[in-house]
Formats: structure tokens, sequence, C-alpha cells
């Protein structure tokens, strides 16, 4: 009997421990064993745990130790969204965002990002910043999507970081500030962010808020490049083009190491 079968059974008996259940099922799924990840997060479930039922729709939506069903994942993930659970109401607003498993609706996905992100959901508080600040969906706010970036920035998130970076460079919602600028774009760049390590490479080619420094600028812009960001491109020949034949090795050198240890 598979495990979807076996979830439309009768409810099994709610665990004696159910923090234990819980940490016994993310050490399951963390070592790849999802059948009995699954199966305890079923009865976790059953019985109303919040967190869990997360768990079961984030594996139906992604297709993690079950075949991928987007309606089965907003069911789960409804519930758990209604039980007031923030990485649920995160999750069901993936679904609404992208119209799987239920009708796009792009004004619900933020109502979803901001319940969770009220609940100090890091990734919530990322999203509901870039979709206030893009304004294409919902109504551009600069002053509250600064507010959840900062937020979600106080979490460890690069592409908050980043996004604060151009909020200073572009003087949305502050004054214009290129040092301000750039520090933001070093603490994304530095975690990992493309397009803050873009940025971090076009102002130290420019000088701006930064000393120059065309060597540092191409190892960042290279880095940035090759993580996806389109950023980076009007800068790299140019920078290249200033740089002796050793400059460029060394760069591009550092460009391939691990990321250093990013500053507190």
């Amino acid at each position: 009997m598979g495990w979807l079968d076996r979830l439309r059974r009768t409810p099994s008996p709610q665990p004696r421990d159910e923090a234990a259940a819980m940490a016994q099922a993310l050490s399951a799924a963390q070592a790849g064993d999802y059948d009995t990840a699954l199966n305890l997060w079923e009865k976790l479930a059953r019985q109303g745990n919040a967190r869990a039922q997360n768990n079961i729709g984030a594996c139906f939506a992604e297709g993690i130790g079950v075949e991928r069903d987007p309606a089965l994942a907003q069911r789960w993930l409804s519930a758990a969204a209604q039980a007031g659970d923030p990485v649920g109401q995160r999750n069901l607003a993936a679904l609404y965002f992208k119209g799987e498993g239920a009708p796009q609706d792009y004004v619900h996905a933020a109502e979803l990002y901001r319940a969770a992100a009220e609940q100090d959901d890091g990734p919530a508080q990322d999203m509901l910043s870039w979709m206030l600040l893009e304004g294409e969906v919902i109504a551009t706010d600069v002053i509250e999507a600064r507010h959840w970036a900062l937020a979600a920035a106080g979490h460890g998130i690069a592409s908050s970081m980043t996004r604060l970076g151009m909020l200073h460079h572009n003087a949305l919602g502050v004054e214009r500030d290129p040092a301000e600028a750039a520090r933001w774009w070093r603490r994304g760049a530095e975690r990992g962010d493309a397009d803050g390590q873009a940025m971090l490479g076009a102002a130290l080619h420019l000088g701006s808020g930064v000393p120059r420094d065309p060597p540092a600028a191409y190892e960042w812009l290279l880095r940035g490049y090759e993580g996806g960001s389109g950023l980076a491109t009007p800068f790299l020949e140019p920078v290249r083009a200033a740089l002796s034949a050793e400059e460029l090795a060394d760069a591009e050198r550092r460009a391939k190491a691990p990321l250093p240890e990013p500053a507190p």
C-alpha cells in the first residue's frame, strides 16, 4: 500500500510526544527517508498540527517523496495556513502566485505573504517587499517595501539586502546614499545574491560609494554573471578592458573560489 493510500485511511492515533515525533520526522526527511517522515507527519497533521500539514503540502507541491500534486498541496497548505502556520501561509501564497493547484490570484497571495510576514517569516517578508516595490500586481509602497526588506535582511536574506541597496541607490523612500547602497550590496553579495554581486562590482568599477577597485569589480561582476544576473553584463567588457592579463587571471581565480565568510 502506497503512502497516498494510507493517507486516505482512518486517522492514526496521535503520537504521545508531538515534539519528538516532529523531530523524528525531520531527521528522517534530512536523511532522505520521506516515507517515514510523511507517515509521521500524517499522524500529526490529522490531529491538527499545522506545521506537519505544511510539510505534507510542501512535499506535494515540490514532488518530494510523493508524486507532485498541486491540488493536494493546496489542500494541506490551506489547512496549515488557516491554522496560522506562517510557513504554510507562505507556501500557500506561492501556489496562488504561480496559479498551481489554485487559480492565480496575486492579491490573495500578497495577503498570505503579509500574514506570514507579520509572524516574522523572513522569506515571506522578502517576497512581500519585492511585490510592494515592483508594483506590478499590488500597489507600490516603497516605505513598506523598505520596512519588510529590513525585516528580511535581519533574517540574513541576501535578496532583501540587495533590494535595500537599490532603494538607497535610487532614492526610493530614502535619500540617495551611494555608500549605504554599496554597503547593502556587499552584504547581499557576500551571502551569494547574484544581483548584489553585480551591483557591488558596478559600484567598485565606478567608484560609487566605495573607492574604485577594478580587479575587485571584475571578480564580483563575474560572480554575479555566473549566478545569472543580467545586471553584470553591461560592465564586464569595460572592466575587462582596463585590466592587465595578470589582474584578469587573478580576478577570475578569486571569482571561482568559495565566497568568504560574510561580515556580521
